[in-house]
């Protein structure tokens, strides 16, 4: 438990508004719970709309002297932010197992995943690069640089809490924007100790701010407030379309990474070893709650038998428990409400002519759900069509490219998407014909800080990492000079 955390100065129970460590305005408080033994673990501040507004101007105060800071200036503090937290990437990963549920291992490469965004990002600081445009006559000069935007609000899930806010206010940061960053209540301890080491690392008071409490609330403040310049959000597509709707009477800039219904497709010259091991990972880590998880597999007619063996095998073999436990490949779900929707999918699959090959309960009242796979599958199923969020691989048979294609494109959805071929032309032209963001070829596991991040469609718009994830967080200014 949090006991085993060598540096208790990293576990927080108060919110982190100027600099401060401070309780809600209100005084109360909730608990926040550890999903494998349903265990209380942390009482934090419940914010409320005043929480948060003195959170925004506190960012708004930071903004005048941090965007003046040189980029080199800020690129030196971001890369100790990152240094800091590889250097308690240990804590970091136990507090983060705790509250959310993933296996240590998968903890601590999250911990390191989010470092590697504030070290690329303070990077990128120094990139920051304008333009002289050739004019219409030698009388003018035109100019084109790029300023911070703003005050940024951060909205993060509870499914990678340390990364995903990293993923954020890195770039963020290193834009010359401050923030005011409301993590999930499931998860927020992870959030509250890398604002710790923010601190230790000399960011200046007021550039980061955490909120927790009042969804409705706090979101209302961070769509409507006339100092939040840009909202970056991580979650479902139902709550990204009301907070789109919500900053549209100020006409904020918004990036929005939302949910997924990601294909994995196996043609039949694959090699089945690797494609089920790029599925293992892709499908089962972090219990199947990412946004970027395999969840239709469609797998040619000629290997299908052959495929599902091998998977079920694999499948079996994952160890289900505690993620502080060793040896242990799954953890649990993040709520009893998770539970019910993954049980209520793969119930009905079955009710509807699926085939149940391993897995397919819950463990008594517990939140944790057995690794499972279904076969005889098909498009009409509510599987098919909604993002599962659990450790159940529904698969699908399919005939030649064309029908694969087309059954990948049915999906509202357009995150990621996977494939496996050893044939040259097809991994170009499929790759091509996909509708998604993010295509990976023979590869299971595709995100990383170097790499474009985000989706179309209904997936969300804007882009997290790479080179082109700073964009966001700038605005370009045309100057005019007369000479």
């Amino acid at each position: 438990m949090l006991t085993s955390v060598q540096d208790q100065g990293l576990i927080k129970q108060q919110v982190f508004i100027d600099g401060q460590w401070c309780d809600s305005i209100s005084g109360d408080k909730y608990d926040v719970t550890n999903p494998a033994t349903l265990d209380a673990i942390a009482s934090l501040p419940y914010c409320s709309a005043s929480d948060c507004a003195a959170a925004v101007e506190a960012a708004d105060k930071a903004l005048a002297s941090w965007r003046l800071w040189p980029a080199k200036k800020r690129a030196q503090v971001l890369r100790k932010w990152a240094d800091l937290i590889l250097a308690h990437q240990q804590d970091l990963a136990v507090i983060l197992t705790v509250e959310q549920g993933k296996p240590l291992a998968e903890a601590q490469g999250e911990i390191a995943y989010g470092a590697s965004y504030a070290e690329w990002f303070g990077e990128q600081a120094k990139r920051i690069d304008g333009d002289l445009i050739p004019a219409p006559d030698g009388n003018k000069r035109i100019m084109c640089i790029k300023q911070p935007v703003g005050v940024v609000a951060c909205i993060t899930p509870w499914n990678f809490p340390n990364a995903m806010l990293a993923r954020k206010i890195a770039p963020a940061l290193a834009a010359g924007c401050t923030v005011v960053c409301k993590p999930s209540e499931e998860t927020p301890l992870s959030a509250l100790a890398i604002a710790e080491l923010a601190q230790r690392a000399g960011i200046p008071d007021g550039v980061i701010n955490l909120v927790i409490g009042d969804v409705p609330a706090i979101g209302e403040v961070l769509t409507q407030h006339e100092k939040i310049a840009k909202l970056t959000f991580t979650g479902s597509t139902k709550v990204g379309k009301q907070l789109l709707a919500q900053c549209a009477s100020t006409v904020k800039r918004t990036s929005m990474e939302l949910g997924g219904n990601a294909p994995f497709v196996v043609f039949a010259d694959a090699d089945i070893d690797a494609a089920v091991q790029g599925l293992l990972v892709c499908k089962f880590r972090n219990a199947g709650q990412t946004c970027v998880c395999a969840n239709r597999i469609l797998v040619h007619s000629s290997i299908h038998d052959v495929f599902v063996e091998k998977l079920v095998a694999a499948t079996q073999a994952l160890r289900l428990g505690n993620g502080l436990d060793q040896g242990v490949d799954v953890g649990p779900l993040i709520s009893q409400a998770a539970v019910a929707k993954v049980d209520g999918l793969v119930q009905e699959a079955l009710a509807q002519g699926a085939e149940l090959k391993c897995g397919g309960r819950r463990q008594g009242d517990s939140q944790f759900y057995q690794p499972t796979v279904l076969t005889q599958c098909h498009e009409q199923m509510r599987i098919f069509k909604q993002e599962i969020f659990g450790p159940v691989a529904a698969i699908y048979r399919f005939d030649d490219d064309e029908q694969a294609l087309a059954m990948a494109n049915n999906s509202e959805y357009g995150l990621a998407s996977y494939f496996y071929t050893r044939d040259l032309s097809r991994t170009f032209k499929f790759s091509e014909a996909l509708q998604y963001g993010i295509v990976g070829v023979n590869e299971g596991i595709i995100s990383n800080e170097m790499a474009p991040f985000g989706g179309i469609k209904q997936s969300g718009s804007g882009k997290e990492g790479s080179k082109y994830g700073i964009e966001d967080y700038l605005s370009l200014k045309y100057i005019c000079l007369g000479l």
